[in-house]
């Protein structure tokens, strides 16, 4: 047993790794338990000789990470679900493949973060820095070029005489005592001690108080904010009116923006004509638009099923007589538009895309409404096509 109460461990260092290796496995077979060893690099098969368990660190990864994992998909699924139900393109409320970055970052960010700090404190139990191996020359060997093994007091087993012959047995190069360092008191509650966090506080207080509300707003430091130009919404000397901001010469309009005519009309005398042919590209990007940005109300086939589940008045199929009168022009004015509680779909269909819907719901409408004309034609196609 260990008499002396401030003595921490007994410490021996050897020249070599297989030295060191053949002493890990001795201490470890004679019963020690409260031994550590000490190398300047990892050693291959230090493991196996002091008989280590597998590390729990492994077990905070693994539930932070499942915690970090389950917080991302709780929190999306009550906030895009729950608390302010949104469709999206008429995708499910709970589109997992969207869900599925922000779940990886947290899973990441929670499982290494965690990882980290239970290393840290729990494991090296920092921010305590009084190890009693620092600053001794145990530890300045075996940090340089030696190799060492510690024998705890606080073993079960331990007592001074027989751990000491026991490292003499193994040929150590030498052997040393280790003892806790003495307690050091701070005087943290002195006055002077007190008046000095006082002035240090004021003093650093004050300088981020001038440095941010002063001494950004000197010369040279204003040189980004003092320039010679118009700022939006300023005024200006350099106009007789007096304004900053100048509007458009009349008649001018933004490269590559073609502006609508109609635009604010709800029944316009006059609409656009169609410039495109219902080609099969443009039927096909028609349809991929449609089914994006139409279906969610009108359905996929254009009955007005919508998929919103009430949240808005479905609208009328658009195979009525009425629908099917339209002209192109109308049916592309009511998306630029917009029309009762349908908003306008300028900002998020471009000009071709809009045309190449209207494509596609004459398509859709043809097909629900076919005549026997069309009848007539389709079998004669598929006839050709059996034939060839």
């Amino acid at each position: 047993m260990n008499n002396d109460k401030n003595l921490y461990c007994i410490a021996a260092t050897f020249n070599t790794p297989d030295e060191i290796i053949n002493a890990a496995k001795k201490v470890s077979g004679a019963g020690y338990t409260h031994f550590d060893v000490n190398t300047p690099y990892p050693v291959h098969g230090m493991d196996d000789a002091m008989k280590l368990k597998p590390s729990k660190l492994g077990f905070v990864t693994l539930v932070m990470g499942l915690a970090g994992a389950s917080i991302a998909l709780l929190f999306m699924y009550w906030n895009i679900s729950v608390d302010y139900p949104l469709v999206i393109g008429g995708k499910p409320y709970f589109a997992l493949p969207a869900f599925i970055p922000i779940t990886f970052e947290l899973t990441v960010l929670l499982a290494t973060v965690s990882t980290v700090a239970a290393m840290i404190m729990l494991f090296f139990q920092l921010p305590d820095n009084k190890h009693p191996l620092h600053d001794t020359q145990y530890m300045k060997s075996v940090s340089n070029d030696k190799y060492g093994i510690t024998i705890e007091a606080i073993d079960d087993k331990f007592n001074e005489t027989e751990v000491e012959n026991f490292l003499k047995k193994l040929n150590p190069l030498n052997i040393e005592y280790i003892y806790f360092p003495p307690v050091e008191t701070y005087p943290i509650f002195q006055p002077k001690f007190l008046l000095l966090l006082a002035g240090i506080a004021l003093v650093v207080s004050g300088g981020t108080y001038f440095s941010l509300n002063k001494l950004m707003f000197m010369t040279p430091f204003t040189f980004m904010m003092d320039q010679d130009k118009l700022i939006p919404q300023k005024g200006s000397e350099l106009f007789a009116d007096g304004f900053g901001m100048r509007k458009p010469v009349a008649g001018t309009v933004a490269r590559g923006f073609i502006p609508y005519p109609y635009k604010g009309q709800v029944n316009p005398t006059e609409v656009l004509s169609n410039p495109f042919l219902p080609t099969k590209e443009n039927i096909s990007l028609g349809k991929e638009k449609y089914d994006i940005y139409c279906s969610p109300c009108h359905g996929y086939f254009a009955d007005g099923d919508s998929r919103l589940n009430g949240q808005f008045p479905n609208p009328p199929t658009l195979h009525s007589q009425r629908a099917r009168d339209f002209s192109d022009g109308m049916l592309y004015h009511i998306m630029t538009n917009g029309q009762n509680v349908m908003p306008s779909y300028e900002s998020q269909i471009s000009r071709d895309e809009r045309w190449a819907i209207v494509n596609y719901i004459r398509v859709l409408q043809r097909a629900k409404n076919a005549s026997d004309a069309d009848l007539t034609e389709m079998n004669k196609e598929a006839g050709n096509n059996v034939a060839n």
